[in-house]
Parts: C-alpha cells; structure tokens; sequence
C-alpha cells in the first residue's frame, strides 16, 4: 500500500477513535485542520491557520431499567402457561415421545453402523490407496478427511446418546 493511502487511512481511524472518545470525555474539543495540500488532521487545539472546532453534542443520556420487584414463592406458581396455552393430552404426548424414542434410536443404529464403516476403510490410519493418489499429499489429505468423519460421527453418537438418556429421565 502507498503512504499516501495508508496516511489516509491512518488520519480516518484517528477521527473515528476521537469521536467516540469524543461522546466519552463531553468536556473535550476536538478540531479539524486542513492543511494547504488539503490533508485533514485532527487535533485537541485549534491554535493553527485552517483550523475549526468539531460540534460533537453532548453525550447520549442512558436511564436505567426500573427494578423489578422479586416475585412471593407460591404466588402463580401453580399456573406458568396462560390459560389460553394449548393442551395436549397425555395419551398424545406418550405417543410422540414414543415415535421420537424410537427415532432417535434408529439414527444410533444407523450411526454406529457408519461408524463401524468408516473404521474399518480407515484401517488404523493406512487406507488403501487409490489409483488417483499418487501424489503421497492427496493420500495424507484423504486419510485426514477420514479421522474427521470418524470424529465426527463419534460426536453425533454422543448426542444422539445423551438425547435418548434425557428422554428416560
């Protein structure tokens, strides 16, 4: 990059840093100069030719939320859904938990079956290689790829696992 754009650059991240230093310190004056090529430069006195007082305003108000009272024990505890909150019944509810049970460990099944695949192509970290892998870089990126998909898939056993553990509490 050239000087000229990288003091650019430099005097633009000096303004935006002043400004917002700016609305923090309200007593603070910041004053742009402009010098005869026309280069701005931003300075907390104005004391040179070309110079001219920023109006920054002063900084914004912030209220604080209102305190919200602490609720007694026991007062609408016994009600935490509105009235008006659908219902379903138990019978329905056994039901989709049962189908979703039974989901769920049909995606364990076939997870665990992948696997086992992918283990037994990964072959303790020797693969065979193939045709197109002459280059001994393609074969380590194609084993790496592996160590991933069985990490991977050992990770989505472990949640799918702690999905059916949560389902029998």
């Amino acid at each position: 990059m050239s000087g000229a754009g990288m003091d650019r650059k430099l005097v633009m991240a000096l303004a935006v840093g002043l400004a917002f230093a700016a609305q923090a310190f309200a007593q603070t004056e910041i004053f742009v100069c402009v010098d005869d090529d026309g280069r701005k430069t931003f300075q907390n006195t104005g004391n040179s030719k070309g110079c001219k007082k920023l109006d920054v305003g002063p900084p914004a108000a912030t209220i604080p939320a209102p305190k919200v009272p602490p609720q007694r024990a026991g007062v609408n505890a016994e009600r935490a859904t509105p009235a008006s909150f659908p219902r379903v019944e138990a019978e329905t509810q056994r039901a989709r938990d049962s189908d979703r049970r039974r989901i769920l460990e049909d995606e364990v099944k076939g997870e665990e079956e992948r696997l086992a695949r992918l283990r037994a192509e990964y072959n303790s970290g020797e693969p065979e290689r193939n045709g197109d892998e002459r280059n001994y870089a393609r074969y380590q990126e194609r084993v790496q790829r592996m160590l991933e998909d069985i990490q991977r898939s050992e990770n989505n056993l472990v949640a799918l696992r702690r999905e059916l553990a949560l389902m029998r509490q």
